[in-house]
């Protein structure tokens, strides 16, 4: 997915003039695709409030970002069998990403203007945070039903050696409840099956004749049974050891066997019911986190225009979609463009050896203009 820059600079003649320069410069250079980004008319507050809410939505913006991309990764990893549909699932208000980001539209139900920009920020903090707080609950339950259901499959794959038996023994293959004989289950490789079959009634005393029968064969070997006096079992267990026939340690139990089956029914069941409505809650809660991130976007363009512009509110945002082999081009003609509303920072970023005290105050990117990314290929999970 792609990368988008979200950026403002005043709204006054001169720099609406800026504005169409640019948008002529860019689209006859094919740098980048550029549309309105319109932010509604919020309550500014005090200059020390705006302030400290820049910091505040900083550490929002972040963790919305870390919120959306732990659902697009889920959905993914719910999404095994067909992890080629995932992006057609991540939606915002029913269209696709790109569709929602060029059109955006505040919610003002949601979200009403008319409150303190505090107070938006804290319902969209609560928002996404009751939003994690419920992927955390129905993913480890999920996951538990998974894991569990993985690893009795587990079980039913590899070799005879190892694999469970309670999907290929029957009742009639084993003498039972009897005080004397017992029968027993020995994995012979494919290679010695004459040799089997010539010696396993003198390996040791007791052993039934004529009672081995091959119950079941993988491409390593088969399944043999084989009757003997319970007496001689050890003794036997070492003989055929010598003879690299391997006795499974296995004894018939009915009730056991049905519990392991219905086990792994009863897991697949729940997996599969679960799966429906997880990801539904996923699909709309993803569409939920990611809006109130935009929203999180909008805010900070408005807070740090005013910041940066001053009273009265008067500036205009724009969403540019950069050509990915024009970036450092588009930069360029954006650094010269709007170089006239910093150029202290215009002349450090054409000139990146020029040390410019208290510039670079934080981590964040500092051009002339307000500037924010929305990078959406963090959503690929493919």
């Amino acid at each position: 997915m792609s990368e988008f820059w979200l950026i403002s600079a005043p709204g006054d003649k001169t720099n609406l003039q800026a504005w169409e320069r640019m948008n002529t410069v860019t689209s006859k250079s094919n740098l980048s695709s550029n549309s309105k980004f319109h932010i509604p008319d919020l309550k500014v507050g005090t200059l020390d409030a705006l302030v400290g809410l820049s910091d505040e939505l900083g550490k929002l913006d972040s963790f919305a970002e870390s919120v959306i991309k732990k659902i697009a990764q889920y959905i993914g990893e719910v999404m095994e069998d067909s992890k080629d549909k995932v992006q057609e699932n991540l939606l915002a208000n029913g269209v696709d990403l790109i569709s929602y980001l060029t059109r955006f539209e505040w919610d003002m139900a949601k979200y009403p203007i008319k409150q303190p920009l505090k107070n938006i920020s804290e319902a969209l903090a609560k928002q996404v945070t009751q939003i994690e707080a419920d992927l955390k609950t129905r993913s480890a339950a999920y996951n538990n039903i998974k894991g569990n259901l993985q690893s009795l499959e587990k079980k039913t794959m590899g070799n005879l050696l190892t694999r469970t038996l309670a999907d290929i023994v029957h009742k009639e293959d084993f003498v039972l409840n009897s005080e004397y004989l017992i029968t027993l289950l020995v994995v012979v490789p494919k290679s010695s099956y004459l040799q089997w079959q010539k010696t396993y009634e003198s390996l040791s005393d007791m052993v039934v004749p004529r009672s081995t029968k091959m119950i079941a064969e993988d491409a390593e070997g088969g399944l043999f049974t084989v009757t003997l006096f319970r007496k001689v079992m050890d003794d036997f267990k070492a003989k055929a050891r010598e003879n690299r026939f391997m006795v499974r340690e296995f004894y018939y139990d009915e009730k056991e066997l049905k519990c392991e089956k219905e086990e792994l029914m009863k897991l697949a069941s729940d997996k599969k019911q679960q799966y429906g409505p997880l990801l539904r809650w996923l699909k709309v809660n993803f569409s939920e986190a990611f809006v109130a991130w935009i929203h999180v976007k909008a805010l900070r363009v408005f807070v740090e225009s005013v910041l940066r512009y001053g009273l009265p509110v008067n500036f205009q945002a724009m969403l540019l979609q950069p050509n990915r082999k024009s970036m450092k081009r588009l930069r360029d003609v954006l650094n010269v463009v709007f170089k006239h509303l910093d150029e202290v920072a215009a002349a450090s970023i054409m000139d990146p050896g020029m040390d410019i005290p208290g510039l670079q105050l934080s981590n964040q990117e500092y051009y002339p203009y307000v500037y924010f990314k929305i990078d959406l290929s963090l959503l690929d999970c493919s």
